[in-house]
């Protein structure tokens, strides 16, 4: 099997998989967006998921992310999104080539990535990224700092708040995870509850190759799937 095949047929199962988890919840399947995380993979391997009708793709650091994005620069409408920990230092090259942010996770980041965003004349979505698990070896804003965060977000200049993120604690069993997924979904509602429009808070981006299942029926209109899209990938 080739690697334009394999890769289109784990699409095709995790389409499935996330159409089913959809229908479980009582959920439109057309709300959820895919991304597929395309991390230490080469051009070849997005192009693959690319003719297999993916648009949606996840890097984790921005310098590799550059580099793949103009070597695939002209696949037409390809979206990138930034999902890994976004340094303070790197905000400024953040904010043109990514459609959406997800690893907002404080004030000053967030101010860098606007600053940027309106010299780039760019208009990149954002997430705040939640650590309600309050781990010291993550990112993430605590919980009890993410209202002021999200106020200030959807105040911003020039990028647009669209909904929040999380990494919850690892664990191979989606059922230990998803306590994690209803947490986040409860925050964004009583977010919504207290006066932040709803349309700045619609996405929640949570799941991952192990758990996207239960993360979509808790809510989640983003997952970031790797692994079951293009195979293991080796240990950096």
């Amino acid at each position: 099997m080739t690697i334009d095949q394999a890769v289109a047929e784990n699409l095709a199962e995790v389409r499935s998989r996330i159409e089913a988890a959809a229908k479980r919840a009582g959920r439109d399947p057309s709300t959820i967006t895919l991304i597929a995380v395309s991390k230490t993979f080469g051009a070849d391997r997005v192009r693959a998921a690319w003719m297999a009708g993916q648009r949606d793709f996840g890097e984790n650091k921005v310098q590799e992310a550059e580099q793949k994005i103009a070597e695939t620069g002209d696949l037409s409408g390809a979206r990138w999104h930034l999902i890994g920990h976004l340094q303070s230092n790197k905000a400024r090259k953040a904010a043109a080539p990514f459609a959406v942010i997800h690893s907002i996770d404080s004030a000053d980041l967030l101010r860098r990535v606007d600053t940027a965003a309106v010299e780039h004349g760019a208009r990149p979505e954002i997430l705040i990224q939640a650590d309600l698990a309050g781990e010291a070896t993550k990112h993430g804003a605590a919980e009890a700092a993410i209202e002021s965060l999200v106020r200030e977000a959807a105040a911003a200049r020039a990028v647009k708040l669209a909904g929040l993120m999380i990494l919850p604690p690892w664990n191979e069993n989606p059922e230990v995870t998803r306590p994690w997924f209803l947490r986040l979904r409860q925050l964004r509602d009583r977010l919504v509850d207290r006066g932040i429009p709803a349309g700045a808070l619609r996405h929640l981006s949570m799941g991952m190759s192990h758990d996207f299942e239960a993360a979509v029926e808790e809510g989640a209109t983003m997952v970031r799937v790797g692994t079951a899209i293009f195979g293991k990938r080796d240990k950096l």
